[in-house]
């Protein structure tokens, strides 16, 4: 299982631990745009696919700490369900006092990096609902431009596609 280091950050493999931080979010107004807000059960199997998905891909969404600190802020990475369109570079931040930090920013980028580099991702696209002012600003940081022609996934049909780049490598 890979972990990602940042100057300030670890990603890291998800697990049980942080099942109390990615609840608690799933269950505030903070998840609206998520299917799974407010319903504890939804919630609980998003969070086991998280960690299913690393176990059958062997990537996924990391874990975000800061170095040093187990404590999980956030999930982003790598997502790719079977009845996803394309590749997905995926983000919940789950603490609001961490939005403004550029920790989403740091840590998708060195996902996304990740995503073309060592997965040998071609595309990678973040699906946003169109409500998430927080979540296109920062597929906008990274670069990424809406993509009105793409295919949503069926479960997210109002979702908009927001497309990455290839980072440049040195």
């Amino acid at each position: 299982m890979t972990t990602l280091q940042t100057s300030r950050l670890t990603l890291r493999h998800p697990d049980a631990g942080d099942w109390g931080a990615f609840r608690d979010f799933m269950m505030s107004d903070r998840a609206a745009q998520f299917t799974q807000n407010g319903d504890l059960g939804r919630a609980w199997r998003s969070f086991a696919a998280e960690l299913g998905h690393w176990d059958i891909f062997g990537y996924g969404m990391w874990a975000v700490t800061l170095r040093g600190d187990r404590t999980a802020l956030g999930l982003i990475g790598p997502w790719t369900p079977p009845d996803w369109p394309e590749p997905e570079i995926g983000w919940m931040i789950f603490d609001p006092a961490t939005e403004g930090t550029g920790i989403a920013t740091e840590a998708a980028r060195a996902s996304l990096t990740y995503a073309f580099n060592a997965l040998g991702w071609t595309t990678a696209v973040s699906y946003i609902h169109p409500d998430n002012a927080r979540s296109i600003a920062l597929a906008e940081r990274l670069g990424a431009v809406r993509d009105a022609s793409a295919t949503r996934p069926a479960a997210y049909p109002d979702s908009a596609v927001w497309r990455h780049a290839a980072p440049h490598t040195a």
